[in-house]
């Protein structure tokens, strides 16, 4: 019974396009950017999205060092993680983190959106974060994504 005139067209590996994307984190909120960010890698932007697929873009993030943060979060804010040893609870702030390397906020930030599931972690595979403004995909010929 076949007899609709239309079908839904489910993507697969082999039928995914990928494309890739830069975006300037110069002056851009943290969350707002990591937000859109994720709904990129993840390929929520696309008519073809499909759940089970990674069909997300590449996105590329340069200038990481010149992100903002609202409040007075980057004192107050608190990154927790443990070592596995008893009183092995380490934190740190973003203000430490951007010290040591400001790429790290930006992942930690997109990382918290996307699904914790082996997927997630193969979306994650598909962004790029730079503290500065040179990157190493210039061959791949990234088209500007402003929001």
């Amino acid at each position: 019974m076949d007899t609709l005139s239309y079908k839904t067209k489910s993507a697969n590996k082999a039928t995914v396009e990928k494309e890739w994307f830069i975006v300037d984190a110069t002056d851009q909120v943290l969350g707002r950017l990591s937000s859109q960010v994720a709904k990129v890698i993840r390929g929520k932007h696309k008519s073809s999205f499909t759940p089970h697929v990674d069909c997300g873009d590449r996105v590329i993030i340069i200038n990481a060092e010149k992100i903002k943060l609202t409040g007075k979060k980057m004192t107050d804010k608190v990154y927790l993680r443990h070592t596995g040893f008893p009183g092995g609870q380490r934190s740190t702030t973003p203000a430490e983190l951007m010290d040591k390397d400001p790429a790290r906020i930006i992942e930690k930030a997109v990382k918290g959106m996307i699904p914790k599931n082996s997927l997630g972690r193969q979306c994650l595979k598909n962004l790029f974060v730079y503290a500065g403004s040179e990157h190493s995909q210039q061959a791949q010929q990234p088209k500007e994504l402003k929001f």
